[in-house]
């Protein structure tokens, strides 16, 4: 695959010194050795094979020259390759649309805090022999998520987590060791981290069926429950889904344990609201995820909706469920009861920084634009004839796959099956939507130059939102 800013340049190595001879450089093709090219199927789409790295490229690790010190070849070499990679990201970035990740933010302002190794480590909670640390920024933004997820603050145990995969992570594990012999059930469209979990730690998982648009099917959940009364259960409920971003009923799942026997010590419940577990509390009319509930712990992801240029993520759970996990470590003067041992220092100064510039109304503008702009794509993409689908309380906008696996690079889509979608996110503009558009209905014009007909979609979107000549 070429990428948008090669061109034809020549790098000679000798000696272990790379020249660079054309000053249209391109750092994507430093390479000491060519890499195998990514395996395609029949259809032509790229399969993943163990042992086998999809990247055609690799920049090159190379030893200083014992005259650099004082020439400050590396050194110009260096900047010229980050210069370029810079001038790559910033061309990457105006393709960006099937991922979550808010891409509009500007934390200038912290430059002055990157000369610092700022290190979590250990309880948010306790002091600590590390003193480089930002432990009252991560508990501001854990206390500012209590106040959203109504818990008191001396009710809730939590902290600032590297990724959205370490939340679910966590809640799964609290579950774990609450009910140490519950079966872990979530939907087929769970996270993957999901599944991770219960390979992680050996839990027994029973997948549930969902409904069309994403969500849990309750009915099936209840089959279920039912065939394993004599054992507890710990639920994973989605507050949007990965693919379709669909928000599970949290009162219909809870009520169904109800009924069917499981009291509110017999089950534990995780809410994975990774996008959508920001969002939500800002739509008008939206079902609450609220430790009114009896549920045990949410997290949700920091990169996406709020916007953090590294990946993290917050996690919150019960005081009373977090002493399970919970233990002394003489070597920090502290308490743990985290995933990881270190943590980034820095991605609670950014949260920090995010959550008071804008605050409760920034981020319901924010909310309102994104479901604005998602229902304008949705509309526009069956205008042009091709089916799609926006789940209520959602901004993931569902449709038909293109066929070429380039334009799905190109623009960076999340691809399953036969589906792709776009995540409308706050640095996603009508002007952005209008440009892929306009190039997906071209490049559809050409794919269907054969006479093929509109892919049937009906068991991926529903009869409604499929455009097929069957469904029209």
């Amino acid at each position: 695959m070429v990428g948008p800013l090669e061109s034809d340049h020549t790098i000679l190595a000798m000696s272990e010194k790379v020249e660079i001879l054309s000053d249209d450089f391109d750092p994507t093709a430093l390479v000491t050795e060519p890499l195998p090219s990514p395996v395609t199927n029949g259809g032509g789409e790229r399969e993943m094979v163990l042992g086998r790295n999809v990247h055609t490229t690799s920049l090159a690790v190379t030893e200083p020259e014992s005259n650099d010190e004082f020439t400050g070849d590396k050194e110009a070499y260096m900047a010229s390759v980050l210069a370029r990679y810079r001038k790559t990201l910033v061309e990457r970035t105006k393709y960006h649309l099937g991922y979550p990740y808010n891409l509009d933010f500007d934390y200038g302002a912290l430059g002055q805090l990157q000369h610092f190794s700022i290190n979590n480590l250990g309880d948010p909670f306790i002091e600590s022999n590390y003193g480089v640390h930002s432990r009252p920024f991560e508990v501001g933004v854990l206390d500012w998520f209590a106040r959203l997820w109504e818990i008191e603050r001396d009710d809730y145990w939590g902290y600032i987590t590297n990724c959205g995969t370490e939340g679910n992570l966590h809640g799964i594990l609290v579950g774990r060791e609450m009910l140490p012999d519950g079966i872990l059930y979530a939907s087929t469209e769970s996270h993957y981290s999901v599944f991770k979990a219960a390979r992680m730690y050996r839990m027994e998982c029973d997948k549930v069926d969902t409904l069309i648009s994403g969500e849990i099917d309750c009915d099936d959940l209840r089959g279920k429950l039912l065939a394993n009364k004599d054992k507890p259960a710990i639920l994973n409920v989605n507050i949007g889904t990965t693919v379709k971003g669909a928000v599970d009923d949290l009162d219909l799942v809870i009520k169904t344990l109800e009924e069917c026997g499981f009291s509110h010590d017999r089950f534990y419940i995780h809410c994975d609201g990774a996008l959508f577990g920001l969002m939500m509390p800002f739509v008008k009319r939206a079902p609450k995820v609220t430790f009114n509930k009896p549920i045990g712990s949410v997290s949700v992801s920091g990169h996406k909706f709020v916007g953090c240029p590294m990946p993290c993520g917050v996690q919150i759970t019960r005081m009373k469920h977090i002493k399970v996990l919970s233990s002394n470590v003489e070597y920090l003067a502290s308490r743990d009861a985290t995933i990881m041992g270190s943590r980034n220092g820095h991605a609670p100064l950014f949260l920090w920084y995010t959550l008071n510039r804008k605050g409760y109304k920034g981020f319901q503008k924010e909310v309102q634009k994104c479901l604005r702009n998602a229902h304008y794509l949705k509309d526009r993409l069956r205008e042009a004839g091709i089916s799609a689908m926006l789940n209520e309380l959602s901004s993931t906008v569902v449709f038909e796959r293109p066929k070429d696996e380039e334009f799905v690079r190109r623009w960076q889509l999340a691809c399953q099956g036969d589906i792709a979608h776009v995540v409308v996110m706050p640095s996603v503009t009508i002007e952005k939507l209008d440009h892929f558009l306009k190039d997906l209905v071209e490049h559809r014009s050409i794919w269907c130059k054969d006479g093929s007909q509109t892919p049937c979609l009906a068991k991926d979107v529903g009869t409604n939102n499929c455009v097929c000549p069957a469904h029209k």
